[in-house]
């Protein structure tokens, strides 16, 4: 697995171009100049991987354009040692990212297939998430709960309902909502039973798939 002084160029190049469209959390923009995306795809994609656009990967699914990965990890205002459940690990780029600022991560992947490939690609590359496990997203993981943030990287129609009982008071829990295009949707839990909503435009994700055995 190559990364060389050309792909640090390109990602230094894709740091400064998500700066310029908003990012401002320096952590993030770090993270982004670190992490080898391209490693994260398909060999066909490696000329395209510091581009910021979504690709195909296994499994009918998408790696998430790099600006959509930023945008969601500086709303989760990441700390370290945040505990963080991330539903949908797909290539494990978005995992990546948070594992570099610090987080412990949990995080669920409904494909058989992406969840092998991804669980042996990240020790490769030194990303060592707290839990990777292979089941349905929707349910979370309550065994590991209460966590401080939960990142969707799917478009769900609804905010499932494990989900919002599995955050602490105080955690934030980010998901894509919507059918066809989604809003970029944020409940801060401010107790037992009541919830702040934020919304912060709109994204296109595939769907957030449920009913894994």
């Amino acid at each position: 697995m190559k990364n060389t002084s050309k792909h640090e160029g390109l990602r230094n190049q894709l740091a400064n171009l998500l700066e310029y469209k908003g990012i401002t959390d320096k952590k993030v923009l770090e993270a982004i100049k670190i992490i080898p995306r391209h490693l994260f795809l398909d060999s066909g994609f490696e000329d395209f991987a510091y581009q910021d656009k979504a690709f195909p990967i296994a499994a009918g699914q998408t790696i998430s354009q790099p600006y959509t990965v930023a945008y969601q990890t500086q709303l989760l205002q990441v700390k370290k040692d945040h505990k963080i459940l991330e539903i949908g690990t797909g290539s494990g780029y978005q995992t990546a990212v948070l594992c570099m600022l610090g987080a412990k991560v949990y995080s669920v992947e409904r494909q058989n297939e992406l969840f092998k490939t991804t669980s042996a690609l990240l020790p490769k590359l030194g990303i060592r998430p707290k839990h990777l496990s292979f089941g349905d997203g929707y349910k979370g993981l309550p065994n590991h709960a209460p966590f401080d943030s939960i990142i969707v990287t799917a478009g769900a129609p609804v905010i499932p309902k494990p989900l919002m009982a599995q955050l602490k008071i105080g955690g934030r829990l980010l998901i894509p909502l919507g059918k066809d295009e989604q809003v970029m949707t944020m409940l801060i839990r401010k107790n037992e039973t009541q919830f702040e909503k934020h919304e912060f435009g709109d994204f296109k994700f595939v769907p957030l798939l449920e009913n894994k055995n």
